[in-house]
Parts: C-alpha cells; structure tokens; sequence
C-alpha cells in the first residue's frame, strides 16, 4: 500500500536548502521513494493560509519505507539543518479512502 510523506515548511533561514535540495533526493529514492513535488507555488483556496513556504509530496512503496527515509542516519544531518532553519511539518498518510466511497482506493 503507497503512503505519501508530506512536508508543509516555513524556512527560516535559508541557508540550509541548497544542499538539502541537491542531496536528500538519494535518500528518497534509496528507500524506494519518489518526489510528486517540491514546490513554493504554494496558493490558498480555502481557510487561513499558514505561512508556509514550500510543500514537498513524496510517494514510497509502504509506511515501512517512508519510516526508513526519514530514520535513515545518512538523513540526519540534514533533517537537523532543515530544523534550525525553519519550522517543519512532515505527515504521512496511505493512499486509503476513509468513507470508502471511491472504487479505485481501497477502504481505510
């Protein structure tokens, strides 16, 4: 069952992402993900906009794969940069219809 990682930042200081978008690529896909996007074009339709700066979209295999990106030792350094420089939401979600409604999703 897919699961899509979804990371919602507010950059702080940038210093950090020049590095972070040139590397952490090789860890997504060592652990057999992929990015759907990594985009500021971030735009409210709905509701209180957060301050957000850029969203990232990323799809693995499984939850398992997804857990193993984000706890991979070879990450941390740059999951602690990303941390000093901004403020970070990362979720993860499966690709389940909740109501159950949809055919093509199974039901969660």
């Amino acid at each position: 069952m897919s699961a899509y990682l979804i990371a919602d930042i507010k950059v702080t200081n940038d210093g950090w992402i020049p590095e972070y978008a040139a590397s952490v690529h090789e860890f997504v896909h060592k652990h057999g993900g992929k990015y759907l996007s990594r985009s500021g074009n971030v735009t409210t339709l709905e509701g209180q906009p957060l301050e957000t700066s850029l969203i990232a979209i990323l799809q693995f295999p499984t939850a398992h794969h997804a857990m193993a990106f984000v706890n991979d030792p070879g990450y941390a350094p740059f999951i602690a940069a990303r941390q000093k420089g901004s403020e970070s939401r990362f979720q993860l979600i499966d690709d389940t219809d909740l109501a159950g409604t949809l055919p093509y999703l199974p039901k969660g």
